[in-house]
């Protein structure tokens, strides 16, 4: 998991800035480019909750949003005991914006686990049915 040390303690670092005022859950993730440039994001949760954005997608939306494309990894990170992964919602955009790449789940503990989102979304609905 050495390979992913920078990736989890920038999702950390993002993490801290979450804005959870009605769940107390704070998430970060941290978005690595094939270019080397790294996006990061929290969740910002909404009173209407349906408006909320969960991290995953603040920083995929973000990195797309500065032009970057081409994704090889993504970490979220959470304080929970077992590990958080991304909602059905986020599971979808990183498949489609990043395909097949490494998900890092991680805590503040320091457990760690590495997942594919294809394992995590298998039978993805894509473009390739459109």
């Amino acid at each position: 998991m050495g390979q992913y040390e920078a990736l989890i303690a920038a999702a950390k670092k993002a993490r801290e800035n979450a804005h959870a005022p009605f769940s107390n859950f704070r998430v970060g993730a941290a978005l690595r480019a094939q270019s080397g440039r790294v996006f990061t994001g929290c969740n910002v949760e909404n009173a209407t909750l349906g408006l909320t954005c969960c991290a995953e997608r603040v920083a995929i939306f973000k990195a797309v949003s500065e032009g970057e494309r081409g994704f090889d990894a993504i970490a979220v990170v959470a304080d929970t005991d077992a590990l958080t992964p991304p909602c059905g919602a986020c599971r979808q955009i990183i498949w489609e914006f990043c395909g097949d790449v490494p998900v890092i789940l991680a805590n503040l503990k320091g457990k760690v686990v590495e997942e594919t989102s294809g394992a995590l979304l298998p039978h993805p609905f894509d473009s390739s049915f459109l």
